[in-house]
């Protein structure tokens, strides 16, 4: 699985309900937030998260070294609707040497482009809709970490067909290509499951693998 990230600074460019969501999650987790926006009612809303919103009118670099962008250890130009301000920002904040700088993309195009400055590139509507797609199509889906090489962590609920089943019967990393990483139960999540557990009614099972073998193990257990 990902690693938690343990960076302490974050710089936000552009506070719609992306931008805004990230402010308001990492504030709440107690992080230093610098948000930025030209829109005057956005960043008094993003004060409610952070004494550090800022009414910005340009994404130039002496603007954004006047905010404070530089300093961030991670910033995230959450712009999508602009593409040649998004592009723009991106590589300003990149030339001015901050660490980690994630990108807002809403094409493909507009993605590849962020990446070709090297950005990391988000797809929140994409994302999202994927998300909503997977759980309609599988109803034991919970949530899912995207990994690289076409790979997933998956948070799924054990279905009735499981239920009285060990995981030693069921066998899955021979059978479908994944393996079972963390087993939850009552909001407690066990890592050191035996290969003799038996599932429960209630239990979520987090099982990493091949996006294809995951859909075919969902397929299964349905």
């Amino acid at each position: 699985m990902k690693k938690k990230n343990n960076a302490n600074s974050y710089g936000i460019i552009g506070l719609g309900r992306f931008g805004m969501a990230l402010v308001e999650c990492l504030a709440s987790a107690g992080k230093e937030v610098i948000a930025i926006d030209k829109d005057e009612t956005r960043v008094r809303e993003a004060r409610r998260f952070t004494e550090m919103a800022l009414v910005v009118d340009n994404l130039e670099q002496m603007t954004l070294e006047e905010a404070g962008i530089q300093s961030c250890e991670v910033v995230a130009i959450c712009i999508g609707e602009q593409i040649d301000v998004s592009i723009l920002a991106t590589m300003t904040v990149l030339k001015m040497g901050v660490g980690h700088v994630i990108a807002k993309a809403t094409s493909f195009i507009h993605g590849e482009a962020l990446k070709q400055l090297g950005a990391s590139v988000v797809y929140p509507e994409r994302d999202m809709a994927i998300r909503l797609g997977k759980g309609l199509l599988y109803n034991s889906f919970l949530d899912s970490i995207a990994l690289s090489g076409n790979a997933e962590v998956r948070r799924i609920q054990v279905s009735q067909k499981l239920i009285g089943t060990t995981i030693q019967d069921m066998n899955i990393r021979r059978r479908y290509g994944v393996n079972i990483i963390a087993v939850e139960h009552d909001g407690h999540t066990d890592v050191n499951f035996a290969a003799e557990y038996c599932f429960r009614e209630g239990d979520v099972i987090n099982v990493v693998g091949q996006i294809k073998n995951l859909e075919h193990f969902e397929e299964d257990i349905q």
